[in-house]
């Protein structure tokens, strides 16, 4: 199936490491014309300078998923760049978890603003684009965080469950044209904790890490083949996770 991506135009944000990274590359080496955006914008370069050296098709621009204005920058690019849009992967995280009672508002703030307005903002900007072409195809990268309520996450698992919600509504209100896949991953070897807050929560995450956690390659294989998928087959769901996760 991988071979049915080549020559697709797919925006990834969160682009510049982890998951998104390892998309980015794994879309490119199956001959898709990436776009790539997120704030770090020298790790991009690098990425999409190793994606051109190695025959691939790539383009990227610094992009903050809270500003609206970036995230519709980036979508134009793509058309600007390649003529067209066949998908956007919803990618761009963070991760501050704590108490409720710690009252980290700003930690709160953030992921709601990354998590949620983000991903909104990035089928905001798609959507219209793919009415006019009548196709396209939405990934939304959520978490097995909010299909297990646990402690320390109540706020992370909120932003989670809520995209997970508008996925399934947006998948239900659709009528084929565009499609559209929640993907959840467990815990994965990433950076996603590299800028957690919470020192105590980020030893509990990174050991837990050390011990199961999976290699990316595992989530951007889950989107290559969502996105392979012939034009009347819509993969809805995927929840991947290390065999070892509760």
């Amino acid at each position: 199936m991988q071979n049915q991506i080549k020559d697709k135009v797919v925006v990834i944000t969160g682009a510049s490491s982890g998951i998104g990274k390892v998309i980015a590359k794994a879309m490119a080496k199956n001959g898709a014309k990436v776009v790539l955006g997120a704030r770090r914008k020298n790790q991009m370069q690098t990425i999409v300078d190793e994606i051109r050296n190695n025959g691939g098709a790539g383009v990227f621009l610094e992009t903050d998923v809270t500003k609206r204005t970036d995230v519709l920058d980036l979508v134009d690019l793509a058309l600007k760049t390649y003529g067209y849009l066949d998908a956007i992967v919803n990618n761009a995280g963070i991760s501050e978890l704590s108490r409720m009672d710690e009252l980290d508002v700003e930690g709160w703030d953030k992921m709601i603003d990354v998590n949620l307005k983000g991903v909104l903002y990035g089928m905001a900007a798609a959507i219209p684009i793919f009415k006019a072409q009548k196709e396209g195809h939405i990934v939304n990268i959520i978490s097995t965080s909010g299909i297990k309520i646990v402690q320390m996450q109540a706020v992370y698992a909120s932003t989670k469950n809520a995209v997970r919600t508008i996925t399934e509504a947006f998948r239900q209100e659709s009528d084929g044209t565009i499609r559209i896949t929640g993907i959840s991953p467990g815990f994965v070897k990433t950076g996603l904790v590299d800028e957690m807050e919470n020192q105590e929560m980020k030893k509990v995450i990174l050991k837990k890490m050390e011990q199961f956690a999976i290699n990316p390659e595992a989530i951007a294989n889950a989107v290559i083949y969502a996105i392979s998928q012939p034009k009347d087959v819509e993969v809805g769901d995927i929840v991947i996770r290390p065999s070892a996760q509760n």
